[in-house]
């Protein structure tokens, strides 16, 4: 596990289309933030990214849960405040070495991008869908030019979220008591709540909340993150 490096997976949840929009915003924030650390940033699907960076990953995996905002989307014309959600994922990048995955378990599909990627994405099948068949996980790619660079991706994201399933049933055997005081980091683990009419974000890990919303959304972290530090 290389601690250098974090995938970022952020998905839409309850509140239907203003939970994308929420996740798009969050998704900001987390490349906002790695650009104020000097990391290197790599799209590698919708809401997915690769950040390398010293710590990168130790410093994020906190991140990962639930994240809750409570504000009056652009589209509400009675000026009610709505809750959504979207769900975050911090995965390593895991090495062939220490996920062994045997090529019969795979289905290949391969398809032209919908990215706006070039004449060469549009004109040859070089975007990506791959099928774990065991767990039943699919990953798709299609942000490279080449079909080989896809793969390459696709069969990384694949290993991570192996990888984070693993934990997970990992997890789940230990005591109730022994995983709140780790702290799970499940996607359906509720961390953080983002609420606009009273500018502030609460952490319900930390039992703290923070000012400056704004700030907050436009990459500062820093406060927030720093109070997971030992």
């Amino acid at each position: 596990m290389n601690q250098d490096i974090a995938i970022i997976e952020i998905r839409g949840a309850a509140g239907g289309n203003e939970a994308k929009i929420w996740a798009d915003d969050l998704l900001r924030m987390y490349l906002r933030f790695a650009e104020k650390q000097n990391w290197q940033i790599k799209t590698l699907g919708q809401r997915v990214l690769r950040i390398k960076g010293k710590n990168a990953y130790e410093l994020l995996k906190k991140e990962a849960g639930v994240h809750r905002v409570q504000r009056i989307p652009t589209t509400e014309r009675h000026g009610r405040i709505h809750t959504s959600t979207a769900t975050v994922a911090i995965l390593p990048e895991i090495s062939e070495n220490q996920i062994k995955i045997n090529p019969q378990d795979l289905g290949w599909q391969f398809y032209r991008a919908s990215t706006q990627g070039g004449q060469n994405v549009q004109k040859v099948s070089s975007a990506v869908r791959l099928i774990h068949k065991p767990s039943g996980i699919v990953v798709t790619c299609e942000q490279e030019r080449f079909q080989e660079q896809n793969r390459k991706i696709a069969l990384d994201l694949l290993r991570a979220r192996l990888w984070e399933k693993e934990q997970a049933k990992k997890q789940n055997q230990l005591g109730d008591l022994r995983r709140e005081a780790i702290g799970r980091g499940e996607r359906s683990e509720k961390i953080r709540t983002y609420n606009f009419p009273q500018n502030r974000v609460t952490d319900h890990r930390l039992k703290k909340g923070f000012h400056n919303l704004e700030a907050i959304l436009d990459g500062d972290l820093r406060k927030i993150i720093g109070g997971f530090k030992k």
